[in-house]
């Protein structure tokens, strides 16, 4: 079983909800809330390892921790493995590919 404290977690403020509203870049249509931003987090990661607990029990694959990942740095252009993680962390967020993120902030 996958360690839930390796994902990739982010708290934000709901205005409609009026609560803070936590979600996992790793299982994107996973989110849960909370009176503040802790509790938000708690809530998630709760919700997180039923859902790797259940994926175990079924037999199938748990998504790899998006910080456990080993980066070459060459995308079609050489970067450091940082910079690699980053953008994988924010096309992650955008909810599009690395490539198309890239070609997003790359064309004019």
């Amino acid at each position: 079983m996958k360690r839930i404290e390796k994902y990739t977690y982010r708290v934000e403020w709901s205005e409609e909800d009026g609560a803070h509203i936590a979600y996992c870049l790793e299982f994107p249509s996973l989110a849960a809330h909370g009176s503040a931003p802790e509790k938000a987090l708690s809530e998630i990661q709760t919700v997180v390892a039923a859902a790797v607990k259940w994926m175990d029990e079924s037999g199938e694959q748990v998504p790899e921790p998006i910080g456990a990942k080993k980066y070459r740095g060459n995308i079609s252009l050489r970067v450091s493995p940082d910079i690699h993680r980053r953008l994988a962390i924010l096309s992650a967020e955008a909810g599009i590919s690395l490539n198309q993120y890239i070609i997003s902030k790359i064309t004019l």
